[in-house]
Order: structure tokens, then C-alpha cells, then sequence
């Protein structure tokens, strides 16, 4: 009889991910080349140098408020039933789901865990980053300023650097940095682009950011992309974790199995087969011990196997026609009762 293993979902995806333990070959891991080195450092002194022009209340925090002043929501005002959908694209959660859908797919199909962890990994540094950023800064938006000219900064706000900006760059940025060919990491990387461009200009028009907060969003989200391939070794061993945990609870699973169930009990041997009353008190043995019965009446059972042929009494079976002799001896007795004594 063919048994099969009961695989648990969890079972089925994992099995699908060991199906091909190696990579496959067209699929590249960016390296930190001394070019992306260069890269990281230019974007970060750039994003130094936004924060620095804030700080010190320059002609950027001047074009904030001319740009605050003109509304574009107003000035544009047929437009902003789009806008107010299009800006849903930088939003952690819609976009983190409508993302990780996608390289949830990606990774079934590849037999890999790194695109999800990638994605882990990326949202991880963004908001540490960006959250540590606006926490610390504490800059209040185009709707609560209270000093026309000043950068509002150190007063309680949340809103430098632009988050939906950061987000957009970095959700779907992720894509393009997963890219299987150099053609797909193009045309991924320009619309990764476009799609943060416009999520940072329609939090200025609706004037929830000022211009300067959505450019530094930009730079953070850049910045995170650039610095992700310092994470890979750690993405590699988070991979093996996963699986050797996976091992371990399988492992575990199969030591607390539950044991196999007992075998048949052995039948009793009964002296004779055709003996019924018998074999109803061995099958009465064989079972366990059930509520006691009403007594019943004494049965006349033949003669055990071990009694000798002299001490067995006449027994009359069940269903015979032949009456009883109560005056027949006992085989075995002496025979001086059984025969009358004669003289001489």
C-alpha cells in the first residue's frame, strides 16, 4: 500500500525553494564597485548639504514659501482628483503590499528567499533612516508654519525629509535593483524614477511638504538604494538561517512523532475448537474489563488436558439423547466393588 507524506502549506513553499538549492546563473548580485562607492559618498554629501541649507535659513527655505504662496492646488485645480489617487504610489503600505506581491512571486519562481529579504531589508534601513531623520529635525509642514521665512525647524514636526518620497524611491527602486538583465534594471530604473518624481511634486502641490523636504525624500531613498549591496552578506546569511531553522523545527516535528499503535493482542490457545462455552472465556480474557454481568448459571465443561483418564467423571454432552446412569461406576475403581464375591 503506497502511504504519502501530509505536507503543511509552509511544507510546499519551502519545498518549492529547495527544488534548486544554486541560484540560477543569469541572476547577479550588485557588488560595492569603487564607482558605487563614489556614488554613495557624492549622495551623501549632497544630502548633508540640503540639510545644512535648511538649517541656516537660506534662498532654498525662501523658494519653499514662493512655492507655498503660488498653491498649485489651486492653481491647478482640475487636476487634483488624480493627484490625490497618484500619491496613494507613495504610501508604505499599498506600495510595500503591491511590492512584496510581486517579488513573493519572484522568489517561488527563482527558489530563492533574497528577493523578500531584500525588500525586508531596504524597508528596515528607510525607516530607521528617515524616521531617525524626522524625529530629529523636527521641521513642521506648509500647513502649520507659524514665521513666514523661517525653516521651522526644532519645533515638533515630522516632515523632513519627505517620507512618501523616500518610500516611492526605495519600493519601487527595489525592482530595478532585482533585475534579472541589464535591459529589465533600465527600463525598471526609469520608471522606478518617474513614479517617485511625481509622488514627491504631488505632496507639493498639495501642499502637505515643502519643496526642499521632498528633494532631501529623494536623496534618502537614493541613498538607501546605492547602500544595499553592503547588505548583502547579511541577506545570504539570513537565507541560510531560515532554511536551517526550517531543518531544525522539521527535525523536531519528526522526534515528537506520535508513537505507532500497539499491535493485535495474541489470542489465547482454547483446548478444544469445538468446545463454545470455552472459547467464550477466552474471548472474555482477550477483551478488556467491561461492567461486571448477572451470574450466570453453572456449566458442566469437559475435562482439562492435564487430568489422567482415571480421575475423569462421565460427562454427559450437550445435546445428547442418551439419559445419564447414576448407578454406573467411575472407570478405574477397584474391581472387587464391581464384582460380587464368590466363596472358596
Amino acid at each position: 500500500m503506497r502511504t504519502e507524506q501530509n505536507l503543511t502549506r509552509l511544507d510546499r513553499v519551502f519545498a518549492r525553494l529547495d527544488r534548486e538549492p544554486e541560484r540560477p546563473a543569469h541572476i547577479d548580485v550588485p557588488k560595492m564597485s569603487r564607482h558605487r562607492v563614489a556614488l554613495v559618498l557624492a549622495t551623501l554629501a549632497f544630502y548633508l548639504a540640503i540639510v545644512w541649507l535648511v538649517v541656516i535659513t537660506s534662498w532654498l527655505v525662501r523658494l519653499d514659501w514662493l512655492v507655498m504662496f503660488f498653491r498649485p492646488y489651486q492653481q491647478w485645480s482640475g487636476i487634483h482628483w488624480f493627484v490625490d489617487y497618484y500619491v496613494v504610489l507613495g504610501q508604505r503600505g499599498p506600495t510595500a503590499v503591491m511590492v512584496a506581491a510581486w517579488l513573493g512571486w519572484r522568489s517561488w519562481r527563482q527558489h530563492t528567499l533574497r528577493p523578500m529579504l531584500t525588500l525586508g531589508a531596504s524597508l528596515l534601513l528607510l525607516n530607521i533612516t528617515v524616521g531617525a531623520a524626522k524625529l530629529g529635525m523636527g521641521r513642521l509642514g506648509p500647513h502649520y508654519a507659524t514665521t513666514i521665512g523661517s525653516n521651522e525647524m526644532g519645533l515638533g514636526g515630522d516632515i523632513f525629509p519627505s517620507g512618501h518620497t523616500a518610500n516611492a524611491v526605495v519600493t519601487w527602486g527595489i525592482l530595478a535593483y532585482l533585475a534579472s538583465t541589464p535591459r529589465a534594471r533600465r527600463w525598471l530604473s526609469a520608471l522606478s524614477a518617474v513614479t517617485s518624481l511625481g509622488v514627491g511634486l504631488a505632496t507639493v502641490y498639495l501642499g502637505t511638504h515643502w519643496l526642499s523636504d521632498v528633494v532631501l525624500g529623494w536623496t534618502a531613498g537614493l541613498l538607501i538604494l546605492l547602500a544595499l549591496p553592503w547588505c548583502e552578506p547579511l541577506i545570504a546569511r539570513a537565507e541560510v538561517a531560515i532554511f536551517d531553522l526550517r531543518d531544525r523545527w522539521r527535525d523536531h516535528r519528526a522526534g515528537t512523532a506520535p508513537a505507532p499503535a500497539p499491535a493485535a493482542p495474541v489470542a489465547v490457545p482454547v483446548p478444544f475448537a469445538s468446545d463454545a462455552p470455552a472459547q467464550e472465556e477466552a474471548a472474555t480474557a482477550r477483551e478488556p474489563a467491561a461492567p461486571a454481568r448477572s451470574p450466570r448459571a453453572p456449566v458442566y465443561l469437559a475435562p482439562g488436558p492435564h487430568t489422567t483418564r482415571s480421575e475423569r467423571t462421565p460427562v454427559t454432552p450437550v445435546g445428547s439423547r442418551r439419559p445419564p446412569h447414576a448407578d454406573r461406576l467411575p472407570r478405574g475403581a477397584a474391581a472387587s466393588a464391581a464384582r460380587p464375591l464368590t466363596g472358596g
